[in-house]
């Protein structure tokens, strides 16, 4: 007896995977059963997207904000450095820049990063509206200058930052003490109609939000790779033999310069590799004092038993017969 032939296998007409880039509204459901001898035929005549792999999940090293935060954020595709995207974070939707992909090596450099989802590239309707909450921002400035003048409140606002989705406005001010700013912050909400946020900050923030450039001829390190303001010292200066006069060691903040603390590490270690002032050494000529160090060069300053005032390189030190003394400027304390 002839079989009859059997039915063709009915091809679903859609094929969704959750997490799909072109996922269909999940209030529709959709099931099929196909059978899988025919897989490679529905494929030729049909192809369909895979299931998203773990390959499709990506993270990235973010800056977002007037403040320069440094976020590490996921995304569903890669990005490149420089790109400009719109991300979601716990302000609201806001606007990034990508530095690099989020690796371990990465990761470790960052202090305390923040967190946050890469929605997508910035398209031209986002640029816009971005443009349009920019310009916002000299009217936002100039309505809660007017308000702190009629309150009387003693504070000084510096800058106002809005976000791209316009949901949170935040308002950036210096005082020297703290500020009861509620009933302002109540006026504000209500003439700007959305959610208002003050932060009062430090004078390095303020250099970090207005300052443009620094005594080298650059733009301020704090506006631009700088993140986190590391703590800066006078005996840095002193270390390095930079000049004391606060008006060449102080930055645009009218504190210490941050890039005194650049070579600082380097310094201590050179510093180490020689025999501190006053100590008694032994060279090739004979026993001397050290009075001076030369750090970069290596090279110290010393005193011969016959009154001699020479400069030698730290291979000519033979031994240390005695270390210390009173320690100049340069020593290590």
């Amino acid at each position: 007896m002839t079989e009859p032939p059997r039915p063709e296998p009915s091809e679903p007409s859609v094929k969704s995977h959750p997490g799909d880039p072109a996922h269909v509204d999940p209030s529709i459901t959709t099931t099929s059963s196909v059978n899988p001898s025919s897989d490679a035929a529905s494929a030729t005549r049909s192809p369909v997207p895979p299931p998203s792999a773990a390959s499709d999940h990506f993270e990235f090293v973010v800056r977002t904000g007037a403040l320069r935060t440094l976020a590490v954020m996921s995304a569903r595709r890669r990005h490149g450095y420089g790109d400009r995207i719109v991300a979601r974070t716990d302000r609201g939707t806001e606007f990034g820049v990508v530095l690099c992909e989020a690796t371990s090596a990465a990761v470790e450099q960052l202090e305390e990063p923040v967190g946050g989802k890469i929605l997508r590239a910035m398209s031209a309707d986002d640029e816009s509206q971005w443009a349009i909450q920019l310009a916002k921002t000299a009217e936002d400035l100039r309505l809660i200058r007017d308000r702190v003048k009629q309150l009387g409140l003693a504070m000084q606002v510096v800058d106002v930052e809005r976000l791209l989705g316009g949901e949170r406005i935040l308002f950036y001010f210096v005082a020297e003490n703290r500020v009861d700013f509620r009933a302002l912050v109540r006026e504000l909400a209500r003439e700007l109609q959305t959610r208002i946020e003050l932060r009062q900050i430090g004078v390095r923030d303020e250099a970090k939000l207005l300052a443009d450039y620094g005594d080298c001829g650059k733009t301020v390190c704090c506006n631009t790779h700088l993140s986190k303001m590391p703590p800066v010292s006078m005996r840095m200066a002193k270390l390095q033999k930079a000049t004391l006069d606060p008006s060449k060691i102080s930055g645009r903040c009218g504190r210490l310069k941050c890039c005194l603390r650049y070579e600082f590490d380097n310094y201590e270690q050179w510093q180490e590799q020689l025999p501190p002032v006053g100590s008694r050494i032994v060279t090739a000529d004979g026993a001397a004092t050290v009075l001076a160090q030369e750090l970069m060069a290596q090279q110290i300053l010393v005193q011969t038993e016959d009154d001699r005032r020479i400069l030698i390189s730290a291979e000519q030190v033979l031994a240390v017969t005695r270390r210390g003394g009173k320690p100049s400027s340069t020593a290590k304390h």
